[in-house]
């Protein structure tokens, strides 16, 4: 049986942080998207079911928001009290990064969020749907600087190390990382498979309720259309993205292999002697 030290708790805290947290991030990049269709079809149709379907989801939405940023606040602070030694020499790249994330995306996010809530009936037409696009656009940027943290921890690349410290020196080479492309492809798609899943479940249970309601119809195509889409590009981008971890990180394949027993094919040649 383990030993539940420090660490071993500490991880496990951080496990359930993080699992309690991406959830509402994946649904709100990808619920962002859904409303800026929905928005741009009644716009371009008129239809009452598209707008009716956007004032649904956008509560929705504005929850999901909220509840990410509260999670997400957590999270950020247990880098610091859960993983102290390694923020402070790793502050010196991780920290911009997620700078970066507030600056370019939370500030975007926030200016707009207000209008895109609010503005419905105070704001042109098509000011509000600018505004729903670029909350939309906030999340995918959100998400671009998270992914580019996470994949540097995992695939480091362009830092000098010091001493005390890891120094960035090629910011290009830190945040476009050899495993960032695949990672973050493979975040957004998974995003917008979340969001097909839970819209075309609503759908379908409107759609069991009464099968003549068009709102539910409209859902249920919907995601079906995103998931027919979206699945077959997800299936691919997860083989690419597993055979960059084989290239880079042969040990974590190994272990979800369950390849116990190290064998030459799990390691580089330079590391066979281990």
């Amino acid at each position: 049986m383990p030993e539940f030290d420090a660490v071993v708790l500490s991880r496990i805290q951080f496990a359930y942080t993080m699992a309690f947290h991406i959830i509402f991030p994946a649904f709100t990049i990808g619920i962002a998207s859904y409303l800026c269709v929905l928005e741009g079809l009644w716009l371009a149709t008129r239809q009452n079911s598209y707008i009716t379907l956007y004032r649904f989801w956008l509560r929705i939405f504005a929850l999901s928001f909220g509840m990410g940023v509260v999670s997400g606040i957590v999270m950020s602070y247990q880098f610091g009290t859960n993983w102290g030694p390694f923020s402070d020499r790793a502050g010196p790249v991780i920290g911009p990064l997620m700078g970066y994330e507030v600056m370019t995306a939370f500030f975007l996010e926030a200016s707009f969020l207000g209008v895109m809530l609010f503005g419905f009936k105070r704001v042109r037409p098509g000011f509000h749907f600018a505004a729903t696009i670029l909350v939309a656009i906030g999340t995918h940027i959100s998400a671009f600087w998270i992914l580019a943290a996470n994949s540097w921890m995992h695939t480091p690349q362009g830092h000098a190390v010091t001493d005390t410290y890891f120094v960035p020196i090629d910011w290009w080479a830190i945040i476009f990382n050899p495993s960032f492309p695949y990672r973050f492809v493979h975040m957004v798609l998974a995003c917008y498979l979340t969001t097909a899943f839970v819209v075309g479940a609503v759908g379908a249970y409107h759609l069991l309720r009464n099968q003549a309601d068009e709102r539910a119809r409209i859902m249920f195509s919907m995601a079906l259309w995103m998931v027919l889409a979206t699945a077959p590009i997800q299936a691919t981008v997860g083989d690419f993205h597993g055979l960059n971890t084989l290239q880079h990180q042969p040990v974590k394949i190994a272990a979800m292999e369950g390849h116990w027993e190290t064998r030459q094919g799990d390691l580089p040649p330079s590391e066979w002697s281990i």
